[in-house]
C-alpha cells in the first residue's frame, strides 16, 4: 500500500476558525479532519500524516512556514502529497500551492490540489501542478476529494493518463507529442477544422490561445502634492449598521461613505463585515484596513493635496471577477466625475 500525506489549514485541520488563522505549522500522525475523507476515497494509498498550518501564518511567514513543514517530512516515507481542497478561499489556495510546489521540488513526489475557478490560487499555480476544479464551499468536500483521489490512484498504479481535459483538471498549457490512434495527420485535421469553422459547425482547436484580460498601467501622477486621492477597500469596512447591505462574501454591492472632516475612522462607528479574516483588529481600529488617519497626516504635511471626502468599500472574498469588474467600473465613473487623480486600494 502506497503512502499519502495531506495538507490542511487550521479550519479543516479542526484547530479552529479565523481566531486560529495564525496557528503555527504542525504535523499529526494519522487522520485529522479532511484526511479521513481522503483515506476513505483512496484505493491504493493510506494517509499516514496530516500537515496543518494557519492561513495567516502561511501568508505572513511563508518562508518560515515552508521550512517547518518540509522539516516535518524529512524522515517520512510518502508517495503522493494532497493539499486542500481549498474551494474559493484565496488564502487557503495560496497556502496549498506554496507548500505543494515546495514538496514537489524537495521530495519529487506528485502533488495534487483542488480549487474553485475563482480562487486566485488557480492562476498562480495551475501551470506547475495538477489542480482540479472544485466547489465554492465545503459543501463540495466529498466530491472534490473524490476527484483528487481518483487521479492520485491512477498516478500511484501507473495507469495511462489522459490529457487535462480528459482527466478533468485545469489545463496547464503543456503540450506533448503523441502518436494518434486514428493516424489522421495534421494537414487533414486542420482542413477539417477550417471547413467546420467556415460552415459554422462546432470544432475543438488543438492549440487553444488563452484570452488575457490585460489592464493598461495608468500614467504616474507627476506631483502628489497637487493630487486628490481617494481610498477604496475590499476589506469590508462599513458604517456599523452596514447601510448598503454589502454581503460578507461573494459581494455584488459596494458602498460610498462620507469622511469629510474625519481625522480617523472610529471603532464603534465603523466595522468590517468581511467573512474572510479575523475582524477583531479591524473592528478595534478600522484605520488598519482603511488608513484615513495616515492619509490625513499626509494631507496636513502637503504630501497630497486633498483626501477625497468619501471612501468606497466592498468585500473581496469569493467575489467573482465579473462582479468585481462591474463594481470597479461603476466606482471609477464617480471618481472621474469628482476629479480624483489617484486611488489607494487596500485589502486585508
Amino acid at each position: 500500500m502506497k503512502k499519502a500525506i495531506v495538507y490542511l489549514n487550521q479550519f479543516f485541520g479542526q484547530i479552529g476558525g479565523e481566531d486560529k488563522a495564525d496557528f503555527a505549522p504542525e504535523i499529526r500522525e494519522g487522520l485529522v479532519g479532511a484526511s479521513m475523507a481522503f483515506n476513505q476515497a483512496l484505493q491504493h494509498a493510506e494517509v499516514t500524516h496530516t500537515l496543518i498550518c494557519g492561513d495567516n501564518f502561511m501568508g505572513s511567514n511563508e518562508e518560515e512556514a515552508v521550512e517547518k513543514l518540509l522539516s516535518f517530512l524529512e524522515d517520512k516515507e510518502f508517495d503522493i502529497f494532497l493539499a486542500g481542497p481549498a474551494f474559493q478561499a484565496g488564502r487557503y489556495g495560496n497556502a496549498c500551492g506554496v507548500i505543494s510546489l515546495a514538496v514537489k521540488e524537495k521530495f519529487g513526489v506528485p502533488v495534487i490540489s483542488s480549487m474553485h475557478i475563482e480562487n486566485p490560487g488557480v492562476e498562480m499555480f495551475k501551470k506547475e501542478m495538477v489542480i482540479f476544479p472544485g466547489g465554492k464551499s465545503a459543501a463540495a468536500m466529498r466530491k472534490d476529494i473524490k476527484k483528487m483521489s481518483l487521479y492520485a490512484d491512477k498516478l500511484l498504479t501507473g495507469e495511462t493518463l489522459g490529457t487535462a481535459e480528459e482527466e478533468g483538471y485545469y489545463t496547464r498549457g503543456i503540450r506533448h507529442q503523441v502518436w494518434r490512434d486514428d493516424k489522421v495527420n495534421a494537414a487533414d485535421r486542420v482542413i477539417d477544422m477550417l471547413l467546420k469553422k467556415i460552415s459554422g459547425e462546432d470544432y475543438v482547436t488543438e492549440l487553444p490561445i488563452p484570452k488575457m484580460d490585460l489592464v493598461d498601467i495608468a500614467t504616474p501622477i507627476k506631483d502628489l502634492s497637487q493630487a486628490k486621492i481617494a481610498v477604496l477597500t475590499s476589506g469590508g469596512i462599513v458604517p456599523i449598521d452596514n447601510p448598503d447591505r454589502i454581503q460578507s462574501a461573494s459581494a455584488t454591492r459596494w458602498g460610498k461613505y462620507d469622511i469629510a472632516g474625519m481625522k480617523r475612522l472610529e471603532s464603534g462607528v465603523f466595522k468590517t463585515i468581511h467573512a474572510g479574516y479575523d475582524p477583531a483588529a479591524a473592528d478595534a481600529d478600522p484605520n488598519v484596513c482603511v488608513p484615513i488617519d495616515a492619509l490625513r497626516t499626509y494631507e496636513s504635511e502637503g504630501k497630497i493635496k486633498e483626501l477625497y471626502s468619501y471612501f468606497y468599500s466592498t468585500v473581496g472574498t469569493g467575489t467573482t471577477q465579473g462582479e468585481a469588474a462591474r463594481m470597479g467600473k461603476e466606482i471609477v465613473s464617480e471618481l472621474l466625475a469628482a476629479g480624483v487623480d489617484g486611488v489607494i486600494m487596500t485589502s486585508t
